[in-house]
């Protein structure tokens, strides 16, 4: 406390509260500390600043506020391990000690301040202030990405022209993905095709038995039934790539007809930025011509 002058405690007060916080534990004399390790020193050094708040907004002279710290201090450090009654005791006695430190408008204030902040909290000061506590903290190492540098304004697009753009862009993807679908149902109906005519073909007899056949009815009966078989295979198929070709044809057209309207509804594109440079050079030819208006209008 030997080093806390009212020009240390004016600059503490006139800090930010972390820069300000630090800058009174070195005015005590106190070591570093680790904030999440030991609570206690934190806390404690978090009563002390607030104090110097509380007293330089009540409007307290420097070198008050140096007793208010003092005072704050040695009540901490009296009353550890008190009962509340005891500690009210205390808190009365050195306020009549003190009463020759202040004015009774400053020692009112500072009765009422213990009163509303330590006496009320009494109980979490001393679980705090008195008691060891058990800290199990665990330290995990995050290593956090930075976001990209922004591109500058000037390269930016319009939120409604990006949204338009967005949404062509979606409806020519739309437009190319139906496309390559009618693509794979192709080749996927040509192997399907080519599978099931195997499988025709293949549970037929043998051409070798087929020769063997004592009629010739049989064999062309056989030969009717593997074409008739191929035949309607290949309508099937075809048919089915038919009604897909003929919706998707309808899908593309109808998606073509909305980039139409799109396109129509286009949001206007933005106004070019006029420098002053440029606003004067415009403006100079009109102020031109109405000199030369009033010249003539003279003239005559």
């Amino acid at each position: 406390m030997a080093l806390l002058t009212p020009q240390g405690v004016k600059e503490v007060f006139q800090f930010q509260k972390p820069k300000g916080r630090e800058h009174l534990r070195r005015l005590l004399n106190w070591k570093e500390f680790d904030e999440l390790r030991d609570a206690r020193q934190s806390i404690l050094l978090d009563t002390l600043y607030d104090s110097i708040i509380f007293a330089v907004g009540k409007g307290f002279p420097w070198v008050e506020v140096v007793q208010v710290v003092k005072f704050t201090e040695e009540l901490l450090e009296e009353t550890k391990g008190c009962s509340i009654t005891e500690a009210v005791t205390i808190l009365g006695t050195k306020l009549r000690v003190y009463q020759k430190q202040f004015n009774a408008t400053h020692l009112l204030a500072l009765c009422d301040y213990f009163h509303n902040t330590f006496i009320r909290h009494y109980r979490l000061y001393q679980f705090v202030l008195s008691q060891d506590q058990e800290v199990n903290l665990t330290v995990a190492h995050v290593q956090m990405c930075a976001p990209p540098q922004p591109l500058p304004l000037t390269e930016g697009t319009n939120s409604d022209v990006w949204r338009h753009e967005q949404q062509m862009a979606e409806l020519s993807t739309a437009e190319v993905q139906k496309r390559t679908n009618v693509l794979l149902l192709k080749e996927t109906l040509l192997l399907e095709q080519a599978h099931m005519l195997q499988k025709a073909f293949g549970v037929q007899e043998a051409p070798e038995q087929l020769q063997l056949q004592p009629q010739q009815t049989l064999r062309r009966e056989a030969l009717e039934r593997l074409v008739r078989e191929a035949i309607n295979i290949q309508i099937a198929c075809l048919q089915e790539l038919l009604q897909y070709e003929i919706q998707a044809a309808f899908d593309i057209l109808d998606l073509r007809l909305q980039k139409k309207t799109l396109s129509l509804c286009a949001p206007p594109p933005p106004l070019p930025c006029i420098t002053a440079g440029q606003a004067a050079s415009e403006d100079f030819p009109k102020a031109s011509k109405a000199n030369k208006g009033k010249k003539a209008k003279a003239k005559k």
